[in-house]
């Protein structure tokens, strides 16, 4: 680790998320010294089965034991299997988050399963894992995490004022970014929350009734009406009136369906559709000053219906991040794997205004090839 601290050149990075939608794994390669984005590289996509993805769900809010055990086994080996399609890019660390199962980082922490060494040993390249422990140890969410490659993002794309990535997952999370500094961990610099429910719970909802895993293009919804009490008594929920920073588990607004119970499908999802967009407005009004724009990225963009609701609300053109020449469905992968250099560099990844932790934290752990086999030699 100390020898890559001192090489302050670039770094050929591969990054993998498996988000809280539970669509599948993304992979993707990043060029970066740890602070800029030198240039970016393929990408890839594997879809969990419908076994797999059952495997997952069951685990949801598990914090030990079998359910969570087998969770680990399907999301290894499905990382396993897409990372090794890119033995030929000369990649020297691989970023992997694994997938959240529980995060409730004021009382129990935050628990991703994904297994580093294992990792290591199957791709015999080092594995950065486990970002987020070190974060909520210290007083922090632990969430949201991408902020600090925004900000790289948005100095990469030559903003010159305040924009916002919104990232609409399962979960929605907002960065708010001023390029004028010169640091992400700078005061002014980034301020970073969870604003609400996005995706999961429209797609469990339509999972539910449909059996179709998502609404897609935002069929079901531009089809149905938006039911204002419904929205109202969502808006009354505590965690708005909280301060940023703050971060949610995928479940934690699960009392939104029974909200939307005694409604048509269409209504249904039409109204869980309005619950993220007004999320979101609630949240934009935390920003230190009005940004140039919002850029969404992660599964949320593709939903015309969810993108005219946030255009409508919002008081600044709300664009896709494909806008300024970003991939939105590898957003994710890619932080990760730009959080591994800085990792691997001894650079913090999250700061008091991203995760509200005490101090900047460089978090994460490093696994390199043949870990598990010097274990098994101890006695």
């Amino acid at each position: 680790m100390n020898k890559a601290r001192g090489q302050l050149g670039p770094v050929t990075a591969l990054g993998a998320m498996s988000g809280t939608s539970l669509d599948g794994v993304d992979a993707a390669v990043l060029v970066t010294d740890g602070t800029e984005i030198l240039s970016f590289g393929d990408s890839r996509y594997r879809a969990y089965s419908d076994a797999e993805r059952d495997t997952l769900r069951a685990a949801l809010g598990q914090w030990s034991g079998t359910q969570a055990e087998a969770a680990g086994r399907v999301v290894d080996a499905a990382h396993r299997e897409l990372l090794s399609r890119f033995s030929g890019v000369g990649a020297a660390v691989v970023g992997y988050h694994g997938q959240t199962l529980a995060h409730a980082p004021r009382t129990q922490g935050t628990f991703q399963v994904g297994d580093g060494d294992v990792l290591a040993e199957a791709l015999n390249l080092p594995v950065v894992w486990d970002f987020r422990s070190d974060d909520v140890t210290m007083g922090g969410e632990g969430a949201p995490l991408a902020p600090f490659f925004h900000f790289a993002c948005a100095r990469w794309a030559g903003a010159t004022g305040p924009v916002c990535f919104l990232n609409l997952g399962g979960v929605g999370n907002l960065t708010y970014v001023d390029p004028a500094f010169d640091r992400p961990e700078d005061p002014g610099a980034l301020l970073a929350f969870d604003t609400g429910p996005a995706n999961a719970p429209i797609n469990d909802l339509v999972l539910a009734r449909t059996g179709r895993p998502m609404d897609e293009d935002g069929a079901l919804a531009a089809q149905g009406k938006v039911e204002t009490g419904a929205l109202e008594l969502f808006l009354a929920e505590p965690y708005f009136a909280r301060m940023p920073p703050k971060s949610l588990d995928r479940n934690d607004f699960s009392e939104m369906i029974g909200l939307v119970s005694e409604l048509a499908d269409t209504d249904a999802v039409a109204t869980l559709t309005a619950m993220c967009a007004a999320a979101v407005a609630q949240g934009m009004q935390h920003c230190p000053r009005p940004p140039d724009r919002v850029l969404v990225t992660g599964g949320g963009r593709l939903n015309p219906v969810l993108m005219q609701m946030l255009a409508v609300s919002l008081d600044c053109p709300v664009l896709p991040v494909e806008e300024i020449g970003l991939n939105g469905d590898m957003l994710e992968a890619q932080a990760f794997a730009y959080l591994a250099v800085r990792v691997l560099r001894g650079l913090p990844t999250s700061c008091p205004s991203t995760t509200g932790v005490r101090a900047a934290v460089g978090g994460g752990t490093v696994s390199r090839p043949g870990a598990i086999a010097d274990a098994g030699a101890v006695t």
